[in-house]
C-alpha cells in the first residue's frame, strides 16, 4: 500500500487471480480506479519522490509505470523561499 502525497487517496495492489491495482478514496475507502496490465502477481509497489507516479513489479519480471496521482499546485508552493525562479523576470 502507498498514501498519495497530494491528495486523500491510497492505492494497493493484489495478486491471483486479478493481478491488479486498485487506487481507494479516503475515508470512504470507496474504489476510484483498477489498474490491470501484469499478467502475474504484483509483488512491488513505490511511490515516485514527487509522489505521482507509482511502479510496480510482478512475478512476469515487468515494471510498470502508473501515473496514478496528480499533483495540484497549492498557494504555499509557490510562495517557497526555496523555489527561486518565480520571482525572476
Amino acid at each position: 500500500m502507498a498514501w498519495s502525497k497530494h491528495s486523500s487517496e491510497l492505492v494497493s495492489t493484489h495478486g491471483y487471480s486479478q493481478n491488479q491495482i486498485l487506487v481507494w478514496k479516503y475515508p470512504s475507502l470507496t474504489q476510484v480506479a483498477k489498474l490491470t496490465g501484469h499478467s502475474y502477481r504484483v509483488l512491488y509497489l513505490a511511490l515516485s519522490p514527487d509522489g505521482e507516479a507509482i511502479v510496480t513489479g510482478a512475478g512476469d519480471e515487468t515494471l510498470r509505470f502508473w501515473n496514478v496521482f496528480s499533483k495540484t499546485p497549492s498557494h504555499r508552493e509557490n510562495k517557497s523561499v526555496l523555489n527561486l525562479y518565480t520571482a525572476l523576470r
